[in-house]
């Protein structure tokens, strides 16, 4: 190529061809001096497992993509299929302008300098190198990495801003050092949302982007790394090495449907996005975006938008053509030319969310990650000093104190137990099984999960995180790991610690017919009644006797039980690790249970720490901690009352049907609220929390 003059396109988080403003910058304007343009996507071996590409069984250069504390894959299945459908749906847009997308695997720096180091050899000039910048710690490490990488070989680098958000950066005048720790203050100081993002930018015409660089003169794949020209072969090397991620995983529940089906990639996220307009589940989003079956409660954008298949603005602009009467395929949809709505001004709510949990990472950058949160990190500036005492409960040695109830090994067997849905807590265990499975698991789900490991149980909330990360179809390295702050306490919820969700009363509330526990564990599909379903150890044995579950570990060995009223009385009683069935009981007055069956003490009117304190919109109903009249003030983290009248959703302040003023004669235990108690009395009802991701 006589005087030639390459841009290389490195990509990331941003799979699309229209609205992307590296493409459209190369379509619209003649001034930028490339004659060639090479799109280049990398899959990144220090998050995606490699080794599936190496066909002559030589060992894999790079380090297992594992994660730090579990040790559990970094991608998954189901996500490593979601990015080869994504990355395949742009190589076939680029494809279809007269351009392409050559991938790669390795390193970032790695491949970017081969490319150059080639492309030099072959007497091109690589001009630049561009990408998206992105603000995760390993996102900006990557992006240092490859500008030393231009710098070194005399390549131009340069960063373009981040555009698949709904506020744009430049429209934001705060600083990120002062963007506020609580969502609220930052959303009031944002509105009105429906007027602040920015034009969408137009898919770039067939043609009009630099011409691609001949395959001739592309420097091949390094070594040991073989790349599929096809896309079975593409996703077979991505899949083979993660399908087994847990040593016994539950057999998929006949004629159960994914609540994701969906393919990845910017052609299916736009037929996404304008399906749910026409079919009213925009309109209908706010009643239903609780729901927990179905693939039509909820958007499902968010996999698209974390991946950049799809931008926040663009599909803020395509409800407004819907709000507005703009779009005729829209006018039979309830709501249309009717201006903003409940649902869609929810979603625009969600969004924003998103933008904010950005801005967070931005913010607090390496905390992110860190298990003592946002709260926790080491200055002055506003330094929680009860994040920075608390200590999780690990399956690791080193990280467990020495005396440390339950034990690291037994730890262990709790997580995997967590990990596989078996913990005897029906919405825990639905949830978790539906996230094998499918790669995806509702809002309201996630939050439960979240809460139960980290608070119910105490356990490292990182855990979760990572196990999120592998096997969410949908995750992004900011909403993840800053909800899972958020639910554990360590983040930026305004109430921190003091934010449980009971799982059996948020079962009552959002599964109430048990469908949704019934289809994921349907070991207790024959269960008549609901408190059984959703707490399989409270069923008479008779029952379990004739559903065959006497002898399942969900009855004979819960992993934790939780008090919850029906019926005017609790079902069951409350310990911070349930001991086995039948196992010698404590002495009268006693406490809750360590995983060993061992007591520990806890006299009336005050208590001993429970186990422990795991993306989303409002958080609501947790568990309530009281005395027993009775039982000597054992606490635990259930919820109601075991005397009078039936209450239902009558807690201690963590739902939505709390009493003012009505204080059970038990009292309120301040030693088994999370890691300090509440410093003025009982919570009132909390106000909203994060949306669904």
């Amino acid at each position: 190529m006589a005087q030639s003059n390459i841009l290389v396109y490195l990509l990331r988080h941003d799979l699309r061809l229209s609205d992307n403003p590296v493409f459209h910058r190369l379509a619209t304007q003649t001034d930028h001096g490339f004659t060639h343009l090479l799109p280049v996507y990398i899959f990144p071996a220090q998050q995606v497992q490699v080794s599936g590409f190496i066909q002559d069984g030589s060992p894999c250069p790079y380090p297992e993509a594992r994660g730090t504390v579990s040790k559990v894959w970094r991608t998954g299945p189901h996500r490593a299929r979601f990015i080869a459908q994504s990355v395949w749906d742009l190589k076939e847009s680029l494809e279809s302008v007269e351009s392409g997308l050559v991938l790669r695997v390795g390193l970032m720096s790695d491949v970017a300098e081969a490319l150059i180091e080639g492309l030099q050899q072959n007497q091109d000039k690589v001009g630049a190198v561009w990408m998206t910048s992105e603000e995760g710690a390993e996102e900006r490490r990557d992006q240092k990495a490859v500008s030393a990488i231009c710098k070194k070989l005399g390549t131009d680098f340069l960063l373009w801003d981040d555009e698949k958000y709904y506020v744009d950066d430049r429209d934001v005048s705060t600083p990120i050092k002062e963007i506020p720790d609580v969502f609220t203050t930052y959303r009031k100081s944002i509105e009105p949302l429906r007027s602040r993002p920015r034009d969408t930018l137009p898919r770039p015409e067939k043609g009009k982007l630099p011409p691609m660089v001949e395959v001739s003169r592309i420097p091949p794949q390094h070594d040991p790394f073989t790349m599929p020209m096809k896309y079975k072969e593409l996703e077979e090397s991505l899949l083979s090495p993660v399908r087994e991620f847990l040593p016994s995983i539950s057999s998929h529940p006949d004629g159960v449907k994914s609540a994701h089906p969906f393919q990845g990639g910017e052609t299916a996220a736009y037929e996404r996005l304008r399906h749910l307009i026409k079919e009213g589940f925009m309109h209908s989003y706010k009643e239903t975006r609780n729901g927990l079956v179905g693939s039509a409660y909820s958007t499902k954008l968010s996999a698209f938008l974390a991946l950049g298949c799809i931008t926040a603005r663009q599909v803020h602009h395509e409800l407004l053509k819907y709000e507005d009467g703009t779009e005729p395929d829209y006018e039979h949809s309830k709501g249309f030319k009717e201006g903003e709505n409940e649902g869609t001004s929810a979603v625009r709510f969600e969004l924003l969310w998103r933008d904010y949990m950005r801005l967070c990472t931005k913010k607090f950058r390496h905390r992110l990650f860190r298990v003592e949160g946002f709260r926790g990190y080491d200055s002055g500036e506003g330094t929680d000093a009860g994040a920075k005492k608390q200590k999780w409960k690990s399956a690791n040695k080193d990280d467990a104190l020495p005396d440390q109830k339950p034990t690291p090994e037994e730890v262990a067997e709790i997580i995997q137990r967590f990990y596989a849905g078996t913990t005897g807590m029906g919405l825990i265990d639905a949830s978790q099984r539906e996230l094998i499975h499918t790669g995806y698991t509702s809002n309201r789900a996630r939050q439960n999960v979240a809460s139960f490991l980290a608070k119910h149980l105490g356990i490292d909330w990182r855990y979760g995180a990572e196990w999120y990360e592998m096997l969410l179809v949908d995750y992004d390295v900011s909403s993840n790991w800053a909800n899972w702050q958020y639910v554990a306490g360590v983040g930026n919820d305004p109430r921190g610690e003091a934010r449980i969700f009971n799982p059996v009363k948020q079962a009552f509330e959002y599964d109430k017919e048990g469908a949704y526990v019934r289809t994921w564990v349907p070991e207790v599909k024959s269960l008549e009644r609901l408190e059984n379903v959703f707490q399989v150890s409270t069923t008479p044995e008779e029952e379990l006797e004739e559903a065959g579950l006497k002898d399942n570990i969900m009855v004979t060995d819960p992993v934790k039980r939780i008090e919850y009223l029906v019926e005017g009385k609790p079902k069951n009683s409350k310990r911070p690790f349930h001991r086995a069935r039948r196992a010698r009981r404590a002495a009268p007055g006693g406490g809750g249970h360590d995983g060993g069956g061992r007591s520990e003490n806890q006299t009336s009117g005050s208590s001993q720490p429970g186990p422990g304190p795991g993306p989303g919109h409002s958080p609501d109903g947790s568990a309530a901690h009281r005395g027993s009249p009775h039982r000597g003030g054992r606490g635990g983290r259930g919820g109601g009352f075991n005397y009078g009248p039936s209450r239902r959703g009558a807690y201690t302040g963590r739902g939505r049907g709390f009493y003012p003023g009505y204080n059970p004669r038990g009292g309120y235990y301040a030693g088994l609220s999370p890691r300090g108690g509440y410093p003025v009395g009982f919570p009132n009802p909390f106000p909203s929390g994060p949306p669904p991701s």
